[in-house]
């Protein structure tokens, strides 16, 4: 999948057990598979691993990392000009002065996506330190205002981040696909208020942030033709997504029902136009119950969302004489 679609997009129907995939485990004793998978304390597995790591390191030739670095997708460098994702980030950060602005380690607990999200770990590169690489910013985040509200209930937490994710999920071999890309997220948290005027505001708050991060863009060197916004609520909610839609200027706005289960009753997606006149589904946000869940607080509100800025850099950046192109 192209990596300017966000999480709720790239991990639709991404479950796969380990009886799907019996074929890794061939040759092991099945007390030795479950004291690996559950019996031993965390510590020792990644003790193990980290020791079988290290036998097969010692067995590496030069030619062995060389070859795999001409051929392995995790490994290969960005295909777009560094300068220009350090300018495009500058913009996007600028455009969310009212979110604090967070740089998140490479990686993240192991489950992260997969233990709150309904994400495959088999879509995601995993450590052998417990550990998983960041593949979608918008989870950690979360992780993050979960602690910030545990040390102060009252806080009303807005964070933003540009960050390089790794997905592990097959893609074409085609321009525009990749197996690690930026996105550029937003997260607000805190506690609900009465008719979830919390979760309202932050939905509002994301997409007027984001639509004025395409404003910006387009001063300098980017076109985003075709802007529309769908609002999408489960029925329960549709008097939410209606003051949500309402509050939106400037662009087409629609309203659609929301059947995905990923998203806690409302969603938004921002679509503009790409080569060949396609739409393209750039921007994409909602509530999540992932901080209920991480905090076993229901009365906590979650919002997230995020951008294929890469994607950005990709499709959206006008040629210009004499500019230095994206490889």
């Amino acid at each position: 999948m192209r990596e300017g679609a966000t999480s709720a997009n790239t991990f639709d129907q991404a479950h796969m057990t380990a009886s799907n995939r019996s074929w890794i485990h061939d040759g092991i004793e099945g007390a030795a598979y479950t004291a690996l998978t559950s019996g031993l304390p965390a510590s020792r597995v990644w003790s193990l691993l980290l020791s079988v790591a290290e036998a097969r390191a010692a067995q590496r030739t030069e030619a062995n990392l060389l070859q795999q670095w001409e051929r392995d997708r995790f490994v290969q460098p960005c295909y777009v000009d560094q300068r220009t994702l350090n300018e495009l980030d500058s913009h996007l950060l600028a455009a969310a002065a009212s979110f604090e602005a967070i740089e998140l380690a490479p990686l993240a607990p192991l489950g992260t996506c997969s233990a709150v999200a309904l994400a495959s770990q088999n879509k995601i590169v995993s450590t052998v330190r417990g550990t998983e690489v960041v593949s979608d910013p918008t989870n950690v985040l979360a992780l993050e205002c979960a602690r910030r509200l545990r040390q102060n209930r009252s806080a009303e937490v807005r964070l933003a981040t540009s960050h390089r994710c790794v997905r592990a999920q097959a893609v074409p071999k085609a321009p525009g696909f990749a197996a690690h890309f930026r996105m550029f997220c937003l997260a607000s948290a805190g506690h609900e208020r009465e008719n979830r005027d919390f979760t309202v505001l932050a939905l509002i708050e994301h997409i007027r942030t984001h639509l004025a991060a395409l404003d910006r863009l387009e001063q300098h060197g980017y076109a985003f033709p075709g802007r529309s916004l769908r609002v999408l609520a489960s029925a329960r909610n549709e008097v939410l997504a209606e003051r949500v839609a309402s509050a939106i200027e400037g662009v087409q706005v629609t309203r659609e029902p929301l059947e995905h289960e990923y998203y806690d009753g409302l969603r938004f997606m921002i679509h503009v136009q790409g080569p060949q006149a396609a739409e393209i589904p750039f921007i994409d946000g909602g509530a999540f119950n992932w901080l209920k869940r991480l905090t076993s607080n229901g009365k906590l509100s979650f919002v997230a969302s995020g951008m294929g800025s890469q994607l950005a850099a990709f499709l959206f950046r006008k040629p210009v004489a004499g500019r230095a192109a994206s490889r």
